[in-house]
């Protein structure tokens, strides 16, 4: 190990303290992957090594900063309810795309077919807001608003996608297993914020904590989120 890895800054692992990053799943539900990153157990549930995912996030940050210098779209996912509002609200702050309720097959894999329903969401939303669906009948429009109500909960925040993304910001890989198989299908960088019962191996820049607290996964995905801005900031957009 090198010297600055053996660094271990104290204030950020006690602010991942306070945000319960530390709180593993059941030892039954540990995954192989992440057993030496671990710190040990208590009262059965695995306690997570901050020290190792403050190195992780080092490296996860140090990369979303070179991200945003060259401007690249980095698409966020997360569709758990207790999380999927911090996702989205993440994302938007970045103008950047994300899917936040759920991950419809082929994003990635079969972005052509993906795109028609996109267009389709476009295009309803124009004539909806130019009142270009008065010359139908009510039962029509209502029919057209239902059919654009289901696009925008499932297209509605990759609208601004122009096809394969440079990365993916993911929460809970396990959770999130479609996505992570079409990234990888499709060689797209990924970053995810995992707990112990996830294949770290899976992901590029893995951050080892907990995921499904609202506190721990807002904490992970705001440095993140001001790494990019960083990057965007030192290429002056």
């Amino acid at each position: 190990m090198t010297e600055e890895k053996n660094h271990v800054d104290t204030g950020t692992i006690d602010e991942m303290f306070k945000v319960g990053a530390h709180f593993g799943y059941a030892r039954a539900r540990r995954h192989s992957s992440v057993k030496g990153h671990l710190y040990g157990a208590k009262n059965g549930a695995d306690i997570i090594n901050l020290e190792e995912t403050e190195q992780m996030l080092i490296a996860a940050k140090a990369r979303m900063v070179e991200l945003g210098k060259i401007g690249k779209p980095v698409l966020f996912v997360g569709t758990k309810e207790e999380v999927r509002d911090i996702v989205e609200a993440t994302a938007k702050s970045l103008n950047l795309p994300y899917v936040s309720e759920r991950w419809v097959g082929g994003i990635l894999t079969n972005w052509p077919e993906i795109k028609k329903r996109v267009l389709r969401l476009k295009d309803l939303s124009d004539k909806f807001a130019k009142g270009d669906l008065g010359k139908y009948t009510k039962k029509e429009r209502l029919l057209f608003e239902r059919e654009m109500a289901k696009l925008q909960v499932e297209f509605g925040g990759i609208a601004s996608l122009e096809g394969t993304p440079a990365a993916m910001v993911i929460i809970d890989p396990k959770a999130e297993h479609i996505a992570v198989a079409e990234a990888k299908k499709m060689k797209v960088e990924t970053f995810a914020v995992l707990n112990s019962d996830c294949n770290k191996d899976e992901i590029t820049h893995p951050i080892l904590a907990n995921d499904s607290a609202r506190e721990s996964v807002k904490y992970f995905l705001e440095a993140l989120k001001e790494s990019y801005q960083e990057g965007v900031k030192a290429r002056g957009v």
